[in-house]
């Protein structure tokens, strides 16, 4: 049994933080680029890996519902564009990816912190994923996301907003 996508009407809305990041399609994005479009926002560890592979291709499989509802799909990791460019490649992804290397986006959006694995600490990504609205705000975020079922969840939550 699917999990129900977390309730919008008890959410605050807040603001996007700026950013301005190289994507893998050639462009930048920024989120003043944006404004005008509601925008669904991927944060991911690390291509290659496979919870990220299952979470990109997903979002890849997805892409054409997001369209038709005029919505921009994104996912961001730390990753290079070189890397970006191989992981689309090797999995067929249809959504841009961009580059955060040095973590400053991924840390204004509240992604980037203190991981443990085996007893080892760490800084890491936490993945995430956020709803942006056609003013920048965020209405609806997901962090420590676990990906079965995931984008059900976004999508369900996405049609909900809109529909306000």
């Amino acid at each position: 049994m699917a999990k129900s996508p977390k309730t919008v009407t008890s959410f605050t809305p807040y603001p996007a933080p700026d950013f301005n990041l190289a994507s893998s399609d050639g462009e930048n994005v920024s989120l003043s680029g944006l404004k005008g479009d509601w925008t669904v926002l991927f944060i991911y560890p690390t291509d290659n890996t496979p919870t990220c592979t299952q979470e990109a291709c997903d979002f890849s499989a997805a892409l054409p519902e997001f369209e038709t509802l005029g919505v921009k799909l994104f996912g961001l990791s730390k990753d290079s564009l070189k890397d970006h460019a191989k992981f689309i490649t090797k999995y067929g992804l249809k959504m841009p990816l961009l580059s955060d290397p040095e973590t400053t986006t991924i840390d204004g959006f509240g992604a980037w912190g203190e991981k443990t694995l085996y007893g080892r600490v760490y800084m890491g990504t936490d993945r995430s994923t956020f709803i942006i609205d056609p003013q920048g705000l965020i209405r609806q975020d997901w962090h420590k996301v676990k990906i079965k079922g995931h984008i059900d969840d976004v999508l369900a939550a996405t049609k909900a907003l809109m529909s306000k």
